[in-house]
């Protein structure tokens, strides 16, 4: 409970919702995988650092939970770094994904010279475009389609979180998701399978009367076996880890709305899972200390830009 009333602070959620959200939680446990998760990759970042020569220390902070980030830069500061890259576990841009990132780092950073030293981060760009997160994604489904092959008509939906309207109007989020999603089905026709490939949105948190991205994907799954098909494979391209909006909205809410209606539901694993997302980490680091090393962008997608503008992402409306 601690940890959602950090996450919806300010928000006005009732607190009848957090107890529901809570409970959630306790079904896996009483806690979020993704710290673990998060651990993980940042070994595993770390022995790619190293193969390519990168030595570099790094460090793991959270925006609303253990360890905190302004206790990460404080510690940070006392070991004489003054300088540091960031890593933001959320591929698009938009308030949340980016700019609360930029603003809780600059916080940081403010904090940390009110005590007579000085911390500079410098945010890595979005990394949706990049092969080293597009190509695992595209592997996954090719392999769930290949699995189920010649047994079931199978649609493909793409899921991410939903943001309000609003939020949504002042930054590239939904464009984003779009590429993603066009690349993935682009793979699946050049392979031969001609499935059904859609973007869906999940984990709406917002009231009623405020407009948010859609449709839901539940709504879509519904469709999906309106329309005589008999599976779909999930790909949660809008999210890096396999945490709590993925393993409960989609690994119990979605799987049950499919069960319901007689549809075979197959989750896929997000793609921090692959060698190749770590690779993509070293990458954007690569590029950052290096002017004449450019990271790769999938064929045919935007190359994210390394500068957001000052407008970009600035409602925070939820």
């Amino acid at each position: 409970m601690p940890f959602l009333e950090n996450v919806t602070r300010g928000r006005n959620i009732p607190k009848e919702r957090l107890a529901q959200v809570a409970d959630q939680y306790l079904m896996f446990g009483g806690k979020s995988p993704i710290n673990g998760q998060n651990l993980e990759l940042m070994s595993r970042t770390r022995l790619e650092l190293a193969r390519r020569g990168i030595d570099l220390p790094l460090f793991f902070a959270n925006r609303n939970w253990a360890p905190y980030l302004d206790e990460v830069a404080s510690e940070m500061a006392d070991l004489g770094i003054s300088k540091a890259l960031v890593l933001a576990t959320s591929a698009y841009g938009s308030y949340s994904g980016c700019r609360q990132y930029r603003e809780d780092l600059a916080r940081a950073s403010e904090l940390v010279e009110a005590s007579g030293r000085s911390l500079e981060f410098f945010k890595l760009r979005h990394f949706y475009s990049h092969p080293g997160f597009i190509e695992p994604l595209i592997k996954v489904t090719l392999d769930a389609l290949d699995g189920i092959a010649g047994e079931k008509a199978a649609a493909v939906l793409c899921t991410a979180h939903s943001i309000p309207e609003s939020m949504a109007a002042v930054c590239d989020y939904r464009s984003q998701l779009g590429e993603v999603a066009s690349a993935i089905s682009q793979a699946v026709r050049n392979a031969g399978r001609a499935e059904n490939v859609s973007l869906a949105f999940q984990s709406r948190s917002g009231p009623p009367s405020q407009p948010w991205l859609e449709p839901d994907v539940n709504d879509v799954i519904r469709k999906i076996a309106a329309d005589g098909i008999e599976a779909v494979v999930v790909v949660p391209i809008g999210f890096v880890s396999d945490h709590m909006e993925v393993v409960y909205d989609l690994d119990v809410l979605a799987k049950s709305t499919a069960t319901e209606l007689g549809l075979s539901i197959l989750r896929l694993p997000t793609a921090s899972h692959s060698d190749s997302f770590t690779k993509m980490i070293a990458d954007l680091v690569e590029e950052e200390l290096d002017e004449e090393f450019e990271a790769p962008t999938y064929p045919g997608m935007t190359r994210a830009s390394r500068i957001c503008s000052e407008t970009c992402c600035i409602v925070r409306e939820h």
